[in-house]
């Protein structure tokens, strides 16, 4: 995808076409990076997030709604959502993370989606910026179904085994990578009775989990 195209999928049009080439820089390609429109892109897309499930599920809960966004903004949506715009090839990176797989690498991908909303805001105001993370996210918030937005992941997962009289898992770190400012776990989710392991990534332990949990409720299931 060109940065045209880029541009097309979230409805807006830089005018300081220097704003859209710093978030898609990631620090290894040298400054001015993406990190501080990340940050900015970060606050905005949890604000656009929350008001959006405000105001079209009037009958959740303050706990479903938190739940909503938190799957909405974490990670591997963002990922997801930057593989269907085919972020990477737009990325400017520098030699060893090229080399590492960095333009497919989900915290990266993830980071660029955050910069690109703040990169919208510096260019063209909250009314734009929210316009640009509805264009992306209307098709997830479409598919919600809220009578199934009760649990998270890890819940679930417990609940599921309970219900069928078999024993807890248990979660451990497998791996930590990157800068402590910006660290990415690798967990696993343990279930030795059903000769059960899954594994998870995210910016934090607890959301790694989660993402272990999912897969192995997702196996049992079926």
């Amino acid at each position: 995808m060109d940065r045209k195209r880029l541009q097309d999928a979230l409805g807006y049009t830089f005018r300081r076409a220097e704003l859209l080439t710093r978030a898609l820089t990631h620090r290894s390609f040298g400054s001015p990076h993406n990190e501080r429109l990340e940050f900015l892109g970060d606050s905005i897309l949890n604000c656009v997030i929350a008001a959006e499930l405000y105001h079209r599920f009037p009958g959740l809960r303050e706990g479903e709604l938190s739940r909503l966004r938190a799957n909405l903004v974490r990670e591997p949506t963002l990922h997801q959502i930057a593989q269907r715009l085919a972020l990477g090839e737009q990325l400017r990176l520098g030699e060893g993370e090229l080399k590492s797989g960095g333009y497919t690498r989900a915290s990266i991908l993830a980071d660029a989606i955050e910069a690109l909303f703040g990169a919208v805001f510096l260019d063209g105001g909250f009314e734009a910026a929210e316009r640009a993370v509805l264009e992306l996210y209307r098709p997830l918030i479409d598919a919600i179904d809220p009578k199934a937005t009760a649990k998270d992941p890890k819940t679930q997962l417990q609940e599921l085994l309970q219900a069928r009289k078999q024993p807890l898992p248990r979660y451990g770190v497998v791996s930590t990578q990157g800068a402590a400012h910006s660290q990415t776990f690798e967990v696993e989710c343990l279930i030795p009775e059903l000769e059960l392991r899954t594994t998870g990534s995210g910016a934090s332990r607890r959301l790694a989990e989660q993402e272990a949990a999912r897969a192995a409720y997702n196996l049992i299931r079926g």
